[in-house]
C-alpha cells in the first residue's frame, strides 16, 4: 500500500510554531548538556544553537519538500564535527545536543497529533523523516570529526618530529625554540632527557612506545628521546628495548643537550655490536665511561701505549692477555685479589702469580699511584679492543 503524501496544511503548521520550537530545544540543551550550559560555551555553543535552527527549518522545508537538497545542512555538521575534534573533545556534547533536540521535537510532535488530530500515520512519517534526518547529520558530524582527527594526529606526528630533531641539534637550541614547539606538540618537556641508539631495521610491531618517548626510525642509526629517564614509570621501556635488538643508553644530560647524550650512545653502540662492550642488554653509557673514553681517544692511546704499557706490549699474545686482563681486573676490584680472581673465574693464588710476574717485567712500576687512571684506560683499550690478544 502506497503511502498518501502529508497533508498540505501540515508544513505552514509546523512553520507557525518553529521558532517557539527552537527555543525549547536551546533552553533544554543548555539545560542538559553541560558543555554549552550558561556562558561556558562561548561562540561555539551559540554555532550548535543557530544550528539547531537550521536543522528544524530545513525539516519543516523537507516535509513539504521531500526531494530538497541536504547538502549544506549535512556541510554545516561536518565543520561541527571538525571543530569538536580541533578543540580536543569528544562527539558526545554534539551528539547530546542532537538528542535533545530529538526528545523536545517528537514531544512537540505528539502533542500537536492530539491537539489538531493528526492520523496515526502522519505522527509516524513525522517522527521516520525526523529521525532519518538526524541520523544523516549525525553521520556528517562523525565523518568531519574523523577526517579532523586524522589531519591532527597527521600535523601533531610533524610537530613531534621537528622537536626531536631539535632536541639533538647543534648548536644546543633555545630554551624558547624547544618550549614553544613543545607545546604545539603536546608534549610536556621534561628537566632531564637521555638518548637510546637502536639497530637499524627494528620490527614494526615492536615500536610501540611510551606517548612521551620520541622516536627517529628512519635515521641512518634510529634513536630515542626518553624523558626523564630516571624517573617512575620508565621501567616499561625496557622490555621494548630488548625486542628492538641491541641498544645503547646515552647519558642523561638537561633538555638542551641532546646531540651530546645521542653522540656517545651510538659511539656505545657501535662498540656493542663490534662485541667490545656487552651487548647481550641495553649498553648503559653510564657504565662503561673508562672503556668509552679509551675508545673515544684510540688513536692517542693507541700512539702512546708503548711509552706506558712498553714491558707488557713486548710479550707473545698468548702471555700477554691474561697479564693485561688480570691486571685491569685487579685495579677495577680496587687491589682486591680476592674479587679479581671471583670476576676471572680464576684461582686467587693465580692472580698473585701473575701480579708478580707484571711486577718483575716492570720493575714494580704498575703498583705507582700517579698515572693509575692513565694505565686503567690504556688496559682498557689494549684488553676490550682485541689488542692484547693479537700480535
Amino acid at each position: 500500500m502506497t503511502e498518501g503524501p502529508m497533508p498540505a496544511e501540515l508544513p505552514e503548521m509546523l512553520r507557525q510554531h518553529l521558532q517557539a520550537a527552537v527555543d525549547e530545544m536551546e533552553r533544554e540543551i543548555r539545560d542538559q548538556v553541560p558543555e554549552y550550559a550558561g556562558d561556558d560555551g562561548g561562540e561555539y555553543a551559540k554555532r550548535v544553537e543557530r544550528t539547531v535552527g537550521d536543522t528544524v527549518a530545513f525539516f519543516i522545508d523537507s516535509v513539504d519538500h521531500p526531494d530538497a537538497d541536504a547538502r549544506t545542512l549535512t556541510e554545516l555538521y561536518m565543520r561541527l564535527g571538525e571543530e569538536e575534534a580541533r578543540q580536543g573533545r569528544s562527539l558526545a556534547a554534539l551528539q547530546n545536543a542532537m538528542r535533545v533536540s530529538s526528545q523536545v521535537a517528537c514531544r512537540r510532535f505528539i502533542k500537536d497529533a492530539y491537539r489538531l488530530g493528526w492520523s496515526r500515520e502522519t505522527l509516524g512519517r513525522l517522527t521516520d523523516s525526523l529521525f532519518m534526518l538526524l541520523a544523516r547529520v549525525a553521520d556528517a558530524a562523525a565523518q568531519g570529526y574523523a577526517r579532523q582527527q586524522g589531519q591532527l594526529a597527521t600535523e601533531r606526528e610533524r610537530r613531534r618530529d621537528r622537536l626531536r630533531d631539535l632536541l639533538v641539534s647543534e648548536p644546543p637550541p633555545a630554551p624558547e625554540a624547544i618550549a614553544e614547539l613543545a607545546a604545539a606538540a603536546r608534549w610536556d618537556p621534561p628537566k632531564s632527557i637521555a638518548l637510546i641508539a637502536l639497530p637499524a631495521g627494528a620490527p614494526a610491531g615492536a615500536r610501540i612506545l611510551p606517548p612521551g618517548v620520541l622516536a627517529g626510525w628512519d635515521a641512518p642509526v634510529p634513536f630515542l628521546v626518553v624523558p626523564d629517564p630516571e624517573g617512575p614509570g620508565q621501567e616499561r621501556l625496557w622490555p621494548v628495548l630488548r625486542r628492538l635488538g641491541p641498544a645503547a643508553i646515552g647519558p642523561t644530560v638537561p633538555l638542551g643537550q641532546g646531540a651530546v647524550s645521542l653522540r656517545w650512545a651510538r659511539h656505545a653502540l657501535t662498540l656493542a655490536e663490534r662485541g667490545m662492550l656487552p651487548g647481550d642488554a641495553p649498553v648503559r653509557c653510564a657504565e662503561h665511561i673508562a672503556a668509552l673514553a679509551a675508545f673515544a681517544a684510540d688513536e692517542l692511546v693507541g700512539a702512546t701505549a708503548g711509552a706506558v704499557l712498553g714491558p707488557l706490549l713486548e710479550l707473545a699474545p698468548a702471555r700477554r692477555q691474561p697479564l693485561a686482563e688480570t691486571l685491569l681486573t685487579y685495579l677495577e676490584c680496587g687491589d682486591n685479589a680476592v674479587i679479581a680472581a671471583e670476576r676471572l673465574h680464576i684461582h686467587e693464588q693465580t692472580v698473585r702469580y701473575r701480579l708478580r710476574r707484571i711486577t718483575e717485567l716492570t720493575g714494580g712500576r704498575f703498583a705507582e699511584t700517579d698515572g693509575r687512571l692513565d694505565l686503567m684506560l690504556m688496559l682498557s683499550w689494549l684488553v676490550r679492543s682485541g689488542r692484547a690478544a693479537t700480535a
